[in-house]
């Protein structure tokens, strides 16, 4: 079970990194991983589709295209969901409660790796120019 202090420690092991304001991480400008409560309309959507409507903490986090988000919600559902909000975002939500520490580090590594600026990744994955 991973907690905020999880997000936060890993987000701050990672260059560029700030969080302008709680539970809202950004690498230089760009969001990279936030705080998403659901909304009335939300819960409405889930429930519709007969699906779980979570009760926990949720984590939005970027990801590369919405493929990727797709398939973490096929291979894991405990774990990943999206909501109509987010449809033609890369973005998947994610129940705080029900992800390992490891999975998290691996979601926000990669998070930080589509936001942040192509230099500064190389540098980070120790790539020459």
């Amino acid at each position: 079970m991973a907690t905020w202090e999880d997000v936060a420690r890993i987000v701050d092991e990672l260059p560029l990194t700030a969080e302008p304001s709680p539970h809202d991480w950004r690498v230089g400008k760009k969001l990279m991983v936030w705080e998403r409560p659901l909304r009335e309309p939300d819960r409405e959507a889930l429930a519709a589709r007969g699906l779980e409507v979570p009760t926990g903490d949720i984590l939005g986090v970027r990801v590369a295209d919405e493929a990727v988000k797709f398939a973490l919600v096929a291979d894991a559902p405990g774990i990943y969901f999206t909501t109509p909000h987010f449809d033609g975002y890369p973005a998947v939500l994610v129940k705080l409660e029900r992800i390992t520490v490891s999975e998290l580090r691996e979601l926000i590594t990669e998070a930080w790796l589509t936001q942040a600026p192509r230099q500064l990744v190389k540098e980070f994955l120790g790539e020459a120019n």
